[in-house]
């Protein structure tokens, strides 16, 4: 066997919230005047903190903020993005991927959630995951964001195991490089797959089987 365990990030690989990510980071946008916020503007927010993400929106507007201030907004973001996640359920969950995890799982691989999303765990609980995995790394245990490998490392400690033992599979540059930097394969999804320094690139997350099973 090839690894011992695989981390995956959450957002557009486990499950898919870019939508209400979008769409809550526009509806803070339009609250601050700002009309141009676009789907091109949150690619850049991909994989990385919160308050990262609220640099993003800030630029386009030459209004100033505390960091309080910043804070604040960045917290109404995210009751947005949760009143959005309220919605989700088991059918959020695509047969494919639970499919894959079954199969892995069965194998005796363990499995471990690396994401700096501090909404990890009410997503996991929203699409009846929340117990599934074996360790969850995410934003209540970590003080670095991607590119920083820390919440992957963190990952690999919770599963007793060292970074070279473990595939991380991510849709996002920053998780990429993120993996690289701490020592693991990786395997792209989605535009992660431009990335050129991913171990693996998949077409679809089932493609997943073929490298680990």
């Amino acid at each position: 066997m090839k690894y011992d365990g695989i981390i995956f990030d959450l957002d557009g690989v486990i499950c898919s919230t870019d939508e209400y990510h979008y769409l809550a980071w526009k509806k803070l946008a339009e609250k601050l005047g700002i009309k141009d916020f676009t789907k091109k503007d949150n690619e850049r927010q991909r994989g990385v903190s919160r308050m990262e993400s609220l640099e993003v929106v800030l630029e386009k507007t030459d209004k100033k903020f505390t960091q309080e201030e910043k804070v604040a907004l960045a917290t109404e973001k995210n009751e947005y993005y949760k009143q959005m996640l309220a919605q989700m359920s088991k059918k959020d969950l695509a047969d494919d991927v639970k499919d894959t995890l079954d199969a892995i799982k069965a194998k005796g691989i363990r499995i471990a959630i690396g994401s700096s999303s501090k909404n990890a765990k009410f997503i996991l609980s929203r699409i009846g995951l929340l117990d599934y995995f074996d360790a969850i790394s995410d934003g209540d245990n970590i003080t670095r964001t991607k590119p920083d490998p820390q919440v992957f490392t963190m990952a690999a400690q919770f599963l007793g195991l060292d970074p070279c033992r473990c595939l991380v599979v991510e849709d996002a540059e920053a998780g990429i490089m993120a993996g690289k930097t701490g020592g693991f394969d990786t395997a792209a999804l989605g535009s992660a797959t431009k990335c050129p320094y991913a171990t693996y690139r998949l077409s679809t997350f089932s493609d997943l089987k073929a490298i680990v099973l």
